[in-house]
């Protein structure tokens, strides 16, 4: 039988075959399909390419917060907007290997370093890079989201052994105007592109819930899986209420059969990504969360606090994936 955007459900050699030639019709006709039907070719696909009973930790610290010029509308550590967040200069090296270790002792694999710039200066990026070299000797991996790069900058953190960069398209190229206006979307994709060509991982993703449609939703998939090469890692955040930005008087938090969809969409355009479960969790009940591991997410970050946004804790975490029968560090009895 076959489907309405062309897939045979009774031929697995066809299930989840990599593509970059998505259309928004495309898009449409998979989250419009029969919930029963999206979730099995979904999760059809995510067997095909993953461990199902498995998820990945990661760790996000903040290393430099506040005072970012540019004009996000979502953002609390934007400078245009008073939050309340005070700026903060960038951390000391061994107040950021202290957290790393920490972070790997309660189970992270993977350790996000983020710093509130458009772009780094030199003489800071010398200093991350002394980071990342750090971290990666406790045997983690490494990743950073430090805003634009040039192609020098992404080479010297390739040189410095960084394995992932976040840079994140955040929305549709139709509602991006709408939320930022100092940075353009073309300015992103440039900085993935330096990224890549530096053999360094992408990480790249956009948030969700800012009152945006449906359509925008499924243009950023889009925007992402036509990509040169897909993301390996897809953040999917749900944006996380901040007094004083504009996003506020606009956001609307999707519904949660909406986003199980959204998940489910993502596997299916990028069945080789894996797609994590960001910001906005502390929203989620567990059987939401549940849902989405089976419509193809399979990465959380851990930790109380994702850079100025609160998360679920650590306890929290491991019991509902002990519930599920997924293992991740947390489930693994390596954690005392």
């Amino acid at each position: 039988m076959v489907d309405a955007v062309g897939v045979d459900r009774n031929d697995g050699a066809n299930i989840g075959a990599v593509r970059h030639d998505w259309t928004g019709i495309d898009a449409e006709q998979l989250y419009a399909l029969p919930f029963a039907d999206l979730m099995f070719k979904a999760q059809s696909i995510h067997r095909s390419n993953f461990d199902p009973n498995h998820v990945e930790t990661a760790s996000l610290l903040s290393i430099k917060t506040g005072g970012c010029p540019e004009d996000c509308g979502y953002c609390s550590q934007s400078a245009h907007y008073d939050t309340g967040l005070k700026a903060t200069r960038l951390m000391d090296t061994p107040d950021v290997i202290a957290a790393a270790r920490r972070a790997k002792d309660a189970g992270a694999t993977r350790f996000c370093m983020a710093a509130a710039w458009r772009n780094p200066k030199d003489r800071d990026l010398e200093k991350v890079c002394d980071m990342v070299g750090a971290v990666k000797s406790l045997g983690m991996e490494t990743c950073a989201t430090l805003g634009m790069l040039t192609p020098e900058q992404a080479g010297r953190l390739s040189d410095a052994g960084l394995d992932f960069y976040n840079h994140n398209v955040d929305t549709s190229p139709e509602f991006y105007g709408k939320i930022i206006t100092t940075r353009t979307l073309q300015d992103r994709v440039d900085t993935l592109a330096h990224v890549r060509d530096a053999g360094i991982k992408v990480c790249c993703g956009g948030i969700i819930g800012m009152g945006e449609r449906v359509d925008d939703r499924l243009g950023m998939l889009v925007l992402l899986a036509n990509l040169p090469s897909h993301p390996e890692s897809v953040p999917i955040n749900l944006w996380n209420e901040v007094e004083g930005v504009p996003v506020n008087n606009t956001a609307e938090r999707p519904d949660p059969i909406a986003l199980v969809r959204l998940i489910a969409v993502a596997r299916i355009l990028m069945p080789k990504s894996v797609v994590r479960l960001s910001a906005g969790r502390q929203y989620m009940t567990d059987e939401l969360q549940a849902i989405c591991f089976l419509a193809g997410a399979n990465s959380i970050f851990i930790g109380d606090v994702l850079l100025t946004t609160k998360n679920p804790q650590r306890d929290r975490d491991a019991n509902l994936l002990e519930r599920l029968g997924m293992s991740s560090r947390l489930t693994q009895g390596q954690i005392a």
